[in-house]
């Protein structure tokens, strides 16, 4: 993968497969520390030990004969971090949903770019637009200031009083907000 916002999207649609109706993501961006750092939190199936051991494992799918795909993100997404002097974990409680943590080293020189999160979140919307996304985005930089940003698909939702999020004015004001609030995180190409 080429950044870092398709390992979430990848990511983000095995938790809609899992039938997530939630999906939190946290991406911190700590300068002080010289951290990346991703947190993804889904309430889908979740999985047992054997299966999250397994998700780990490149040449293991849960997909059937018809589809003949090996779910890669996973180990890849946990590779790229390690291969950057970070750490990965992922914890998981069937019924209950799944939990996965990456960190880079911000400096490293392998560490893919983060990517455009903006249409990482807007296409996670338009093709689920009835689950809810949070996406809490933090900056901290060399002087240790902080900024962030939230986006909450629920509270939108309120607002629309029944318009689909997935409706063309609606993605349109969507693609605004999340452009304007990630870029004051950005402010510069990580």
């Amino acid at each position: 993968m080429q950044d870092i916002s398709l390992h979430l999207l990848d990511i983000i649609e095995n938790s809609m497969r899992a039938e997530a109706s939630r999906l939190a993501l946290y991406i911190e961006i700590n300068k002080m520390e010289n951290r990346l750092k991703i947190v993804v939190t889904d309430n889908g199936h979740g999985m047992d030990q054997e299966m999250l051991i397994n998700s780990q494992d490149p040449f293991f799918t849960t997909k059937t004969e018809r589809t003949k795909k090996v779910g890669l993100g996973i180990p890849l997404f946990k590779q790229n971090a390690e291969l950057c002097a970070g750490n990965f974990s992922i914890t998981s409680e069937k019924g209950k949903g799944t939990r996965i943590i990456a960190e880079f080293r911000l400096d490293h020189i392998d560490r893919m770019p983060l990517g455009s999160i903006s249409d990482t979140i807007l296409t996670s919307i338009i093709g689920h637009p009835d689950v809810d996304i949070i996406l809490d985005m933090k900056r901290v930089d060399e002087k240790n200031e902080e900024t962030s940003f939230i986006f909450n698909t629920q509270e939108i939702k309120k607002e629309l009083e029944g318009i689909p999020l997935n409706h063309p004015e609606v993605t349109g004001f969507i693609t605004e907000y999340l452009s304007e609030g990630i870029n004051n995180i950005y402010r510069e190409e990580i």
